[in-house]
């Protein structure tokens, strides 16, 4: 029989009402397992509908390392058939556009811009951004249109010559990754991610479906008191940024996903080759950022320790992966401000320390 996880939601409530977060879900991961899972809160802050552990909760950039992860396993599938690599440039991939892609981007390849040294932006050029707010047209459709825009403009820097973290480098790559495998990006993501290990909840987008309190709403509120966003355009970023922060799913697929890191860090690899993921989970000389993974040293976790974290302004989440002690910690809020990410920060520290 398996082990029923602890039910931390206590716990979790406790750290919730101190910070005021509408809501917080956490859970831990040993030995490939889940020991404890636990929600506490409200779906929407002035509608008191509680919490489960079957709601999802959006991952925001901790989407990275899912879309860096994909792209792996297309590099081991179509490298043979000399359709990607991690040197696939730019320039190879986009041909269509010629002399309209600006002379900077023809050379960047695929891991400089997984690691943020492409020569991506910060931020979107506002007038890409506009567009990509409007939201016309298919998803990959979406994509393109801001690829496209992106690269008529000169890169923000030469490429490898700094790091600057830009969720539009990640975009270009989720172009890539349409252009050579001909599927989009989201069904990509479906079915050589989130089907092989069972995370059945994931999905895009906001979590609620539109004109209902199925699922948490995201909440606004970094400088004011909590203001609940309904399911629509204004609910989550644009899907032309999708590849670098949309994904939502429950709490317990959140730690499914931190363990199959862990797992292939150690070697118990499943879809990937140790030798990917060991190119996934290390950073460039001199650098701390890996293909979706900040890369540093805690003692908890045995040396080594895999973090992210993630927000779209309206919900807040975090990993730690340590693969030294074989175990995960995730946490996510329905609400983007210091009080919400102070709750995830301190349900992981508590649970580190419990667990």
């Amino acid at each position: 029989m398996f082990a029923v996880p602890d039910d931390i939601s206590k716990q979790l409530e406790r750290i919730r009402e101190e910070n005021g977060s509408p809501a917080l879900a956490a859970a831990v991961v040993d030995e490939g397992k889940i020991v404890a899972l636990g929600a506490s809160g409200f779906r929407n802050v002035r509608i008191p509908v509680p919490v489960t552990l079957e709601d999802k909760w959006h991952l925001g950039s901790c989407t990275k390392s899912m879309t860096a992860s994909v792209v792996a396993m297309l590099v081991a599938m179509l490298v043979e058939e000399h359709k990607l690599s991690w040197g696939t440039t730019i320039g190879e991939i986009f041909p269509e556009l010629g002399d309209r892609i600006e002379p900077g981007w023809l050379n960047v390849r695929v891991d400089q811009l997984l690691v943020h040294r492409g020569g991506a932006p910060a931020d979107p050029p506002a007038g890409l951004w506009k567009a990509a707010m409007a939201q016309r047209g298919s998803p990959t459709e979406q994509r393109y249109a801001l690829v496209r825009g992106l690269l008529a403009r000169d890169p923000a820097y030469t490429a490898g010559a700094r790091w600057v973290y830009s969720d539009c480098g990640y975009a270009i790559v989720g172009a890539i990754m349409e252009r050579v495998s001909g599927e989009s990006w989201e069904n990509l993501l479906r079915h050589r991610l989130f089907e092989p290990l069972g995370m059945t909840s994931a999905g895009f987008g906001p979590p609620s479906s539109m004109g209902q309190l199925d699922q948490p709403w995201g909440h606004r509120g970094y400088d004011a008191p909590y203001v609940p966003v309904p399911p629509g355009l204004d609910a989550d970023n644009p899907p032309a940024i999708g590849p670098a922060a949309a994904v939502h799913c429950t709490i317990a697929d959140f730690a499914t996903y931190a363990n199959w890191h862990v797992a292939g860090s150690i070697g118990e690899c499943r879809l990937l080759k140790a030798e990917s993921f060991k190119i996934l989970h290390t950073p460039p000389p001199g650098q701390t950022y890996a293909m979706g993974w900040s890369v540093t040293k805690r003692r908890w976790a045995g040396g080594i320790t895999l973090m992210h974290n993630g927000e779209n302004t309206m919900f807040y989440a975090v990993m730690w992966l340590g693969p030294g002690r074989n175990t995960a910690f995730v946490a996510a809020a329905n609400a983007d401000s210091p009080d919400a990410q102070t709750a995830c920060d301190e349900a992981i520290r508590k649970l580190i320390n419990d667990y």
